[in-house]
């Protein structure tokens, strides 16, 4: 890999070199490197590009790094990753994708994962997108998630894009077993004429199941965000969605929860906040020193946290 890979490399997956352990590395939609354990296993896809990854029952305290990054301007990169994740197992998947586009047409990364967390496993998923380069081509990320849970598993997943992404429609869309449950949690930060929309779905299908959904943005310069957040009780359940957002300069901020009781046992509730930085908090960073625009900076810094 030449500096520009590596340097993208550390960025979306904090990879100084070799990972320890199970890795998938695509650089400009071709596999850069793979390792495989005995108890994780990465199969390549036949029918479409992406890969197959088997977790073994029981499997704990181990991860794996499958990164994207891509450097050649005009690249439209797309790969289906199925994750099958072992009854019983405790793992960690770090994702993550990063563009250089330095050139003048578009490069476009669309990750579509799928993720099948067997009974009683436990399951976390970091994902960081980032992007960079000063040509005029446009630096485009489309991730995709879909996860079904069994019964009496549990997933976290962190997502994280703060600089350089210029479109992104991200979609998540979920299915939960009896007594399983979802945490999401997702930071956004968007510039110039950004543009992004998520949309997160979740089904509660099982007794005792639950989720729990918080997206924090901020919007920038002139730069737009959609969120639709939407929970389906389906049963005997609890789900709870929080969207807070902070708008700067001519920044555009929407966002739609929604829930659905379809069970008189559900237990659902939605919060959503939008403003801007508090006049208040201004004032008393700068009393000890700090100009508006350092003020500003680390007041976003502390909410993205």
């Amino acid at each position: 890999m030449d500096s520009i890979q590596r340097a993208l490399l550390e960025q979306v997956a904090g990879l100084h070199g070799v990972p320890e352990g199970a890795y998938n590395i695509r650089s400009d939609g071709e596999l850069a490197g793979r390792n495989t354990t005995a108890n994780i296993d990465i199969v390549t896809k036949s029918d479409k590009p992406g890969i197959d990854i088997y977790i073994k029952p029981g499997t704990k305290n181990e991860s794996m790094h499958i990164p994207v990054i891509i450097a050649k301007s005009g690249l439209k990169d797309v790969v289906y990753n199925d994750f099958h994740v072992g009854e019983d197992c405790d793992v960690t998947i770090v994702a993550g994708c990063g563009i250089s586009n330095c050139g003048s047409q578009d490069s476009q990364h669309d990750g579509i994962h799928s993720f099948f967390v067997g009974k009683n496993a436990r399951l976390k998923y970091i994902e960081k997108h980032y992007a960079e380069g000063d040509g005029s081509g446009e630096r485009i990320m489309n991730p995709t998630t879909i996860i079904e849970l069994d019964e009496g598993a549990y997933m976290e997943m962190d997502t994280t894009q703060i600089k350089g992404v210029d479109s992104t429609r991200r979609d998540t869309r979920a299915r939960l077993a009896a007594g399983s449950t979802l945490i999401v949690r997702e930071k956004l930060m968007t510039h110039g004429r950004q543009t992004s929309e998520t949309d997160f779905n979740v089904d509660l299908d099982g007794e005792d199941s639950s989720a729990n959904i918080i997206s924090r943005g901020v919007a920038c310069d002139d730069s737009r965000q959609v969120l639709f957040m939407k929970i389906n009780g389906n049963s005997r359940c609890y789900g709870h969605s929080e969207c807070d957002s902070i708008v700067m300069d001519n920044g555009y901020v929407r966002a739609i929860p929604e829930i659905t009781a379809n069970c008189v046992d559900a237990s659902l509730v939605h919060e959503a906040a939008i403003g801007k930085i508090a006049g208040e908090q201004l004032t008393k960073l700068m009393t000890l020193g700090l100009t508006e625009k350092e003020a500003e900076e680390e007041i976003v810094a502390g909410f993205l946290k």
